[in-house]
């Protein structure tokens, strides 16, 4: 239960020893408070309130004795504690030499305190006719500004910094789940492996046999990266490598192609196995590679997919402490295919077509900033969510003037023209409630326009949405 706030007016003559006790009035005279005539004198009991935020009567305010703290609250409830005041200090300068008109913040009483109130109007004359209170309020004034401005700018940080570990909660979702399936399959090719390995054993192989599995195992050891074919070319390779797989009595041809066709085999690359192996043990020597082929694109996704989980770190980390990354070379293309593997199981689940319109020897970025995956995952996501079940998704890579441009399109039902203008602010969403942050594109735009000096734009309309990312070849 708050105590009872009790006041009394006095003659600041009469308290020219306790004033002179405090910082403010410390080399004050008898004369210099002549202007103040009587003043009021308050007994402010703890847990009371001397004043509410908003209050319209602003006064200067003299501790004699006790403790009082004063806090601001926010526009969304949040209370910011500015100050705790001790005996002998003095507050309420700052929002009358600002011009305000109410109170910036509250005061309540921490202990039992008595406290002299100075009207605004005795307040200045105070100001304009006694020099050694003028000069202690001003440099008061000083220190209070300073701090307030501190702990403005360390709030705003530890706001932006919230909003982005929620976006980043969001994102290391996409990584984790990739490892987790890649960590699933990759055991269950283990065992398809060990299998296999088991029933060749028991079959007696021919020089030929044992030379072309090593020949085989020994290339799938030098694998190289392959560059990223776009979806015509990859659709085209795994059919016509199905087809010719087929015709030699390969089981599981279907499930076997795209997997050497992603590794970048060919039919040449396997021949040695069809005259190497009978009926009887071809399907087991080519699915025995595709099995190993498929545990080292497994690893590669686990090995992007903690990457991908570490450059998120750093990224806050270097957010948080504005570090300056190294310059370096980023292949866009790459980028993109990377992503498309993290979020497959998506594209899966709504039956979506992805079709990859990738223009060859595409200029790699010279830069120093980093978060394009992250551009990636938000702009893909989004589509995924905007598409039907059954829809598809274009991703387009060009160059345009000195710039490598991104277009990601999707056939949803379109932007709604009355949300377009805000539809980079953050926390705006028009995902249903618990499904979207609103902080995707948002942060989209950050790293595009802020890290990359890049432009991010977009075109609607029902069934075509396409979102252009245009990057600087180099800075």
């Amino acid at each position: 239960m708050e105590g009872q706030v009790t006041s009394e007016t006095i003659s600041a003559q009469e308290l020219l020893s306790q004033l002179r006790e405090t910082a403010v009035f410390s080399q004050s005279q008898a004369a210099d408070l002549a202007c103040l005539d009587d003043v009021e004198l308050v007994h402010a009991p703890a847990g009371s309130l001397l004043f509410e935020q908003g209050e319209p009567r602003l006064s200067f305010w003299v501790l004699l004795g006790g403790q009082v703290k004063v806090t601001k609250a926010g526009s969304k409830g949040e209370i910011t504690p500015l100050a705790v005041l001790q005996a002998g200090e003095s507050f309420g300068e700052v929002p009358l030499m600002l011009g305000s008109e109410c109170a910036p913040a509250s005061c309540s009483v921490v202990e039992d305190s008595t406290l002299v109130r100075i009207e605004a109007d005795a307040f200045w004359r105070l100001m304009s006719t006694c020099p050694a209170v003028r000069g202690g309020v001003l440099a008061n004034m000083a220190r209070r500004i300073e701090t307030y401005q501190t702990l403005t700018q360390q709030r705003e940080k530890l706001i932006s910094l919230g909003t982005l570990a929620a976006g980043l909660m969001h994102e290391l979702n996409n990584p984790g789940a990739a490892a987790k399936r890649a960590a699933s399959q990759l055991r269950e090719n283990m065992t398809q492996l060990q299998e296999i390995s088991l029933r060749l054993t028991d079959t007696p192989l021919t020089q030929e046999q044992k030379s072309c599995l090593r020949d085989l195992q020994q290339a799938a050891f030098n694998q190289q990266k392959n560059a990223a074919l776009g979806s015509l070319e990859q659709s085209d390779a795994e059919e016509a490598l199905t087809e010719w797989l087929e015709s030699i009595g390969v089981m599981n041809a279907w499930k076997l192609a795209p997997i050497l066709v992603a590794a970048g085999w060919v039919r040449d690359d396997i021949q040695c196995a069809q005259y190497a192996f009978p009926p009887a043990l071809l399907s087991d020597a080519l699915n025995w590679l595709g099995a190993l082929l498929s545990n080292f694109h497994l690893l590669t996704t686990i090995e992007e997919s903690l990457s991908r989980v570490t450059e998120l770190v750093i990224a806050v980390k270097k957010y948080a402490w504005d570090g300056k990354n190294k310059e370096h070379q980023v292949d866009v293309q790459d980028s993109i295919h990377s992503t498309l593997i993290l979020l497959g199981h998506k594209f899966r689940h709504k039956q979506i077509v992805v079709e990859k319109r990738f223009t060859p020897e595409l200029p790699r970025l010279t830069t120093s900033a980093t978060g394009l995956s992250q551009v990636w995952t938000n702009l893909l996501d989004n589509a995924i969510d905007a598409s039907p079940d059954g829809g598809k998704i274009v991703v387009r890579t060009w160059v345009e003037r000195n710039q490598v441009c991104v277009g990601v399109s999707d056939t949803g039902p379109g932007i709604p023209p009355e949300h377009r203008e805000r539809i980079f602010e953050p926390f705006f969403t028009t995902k249903p409630a618990g499904v979207g942050t609103g902080l995707g594109l948002d942060i989209t735009y950050r790293i595009v326009a802020g890290s990359y000096h890049g432009q991010i734009e977009f075109t609607s309309e029902p069934g075509n949405t396409e979102f252009i990312v245009r990057l600087p070849i180099s800075e």
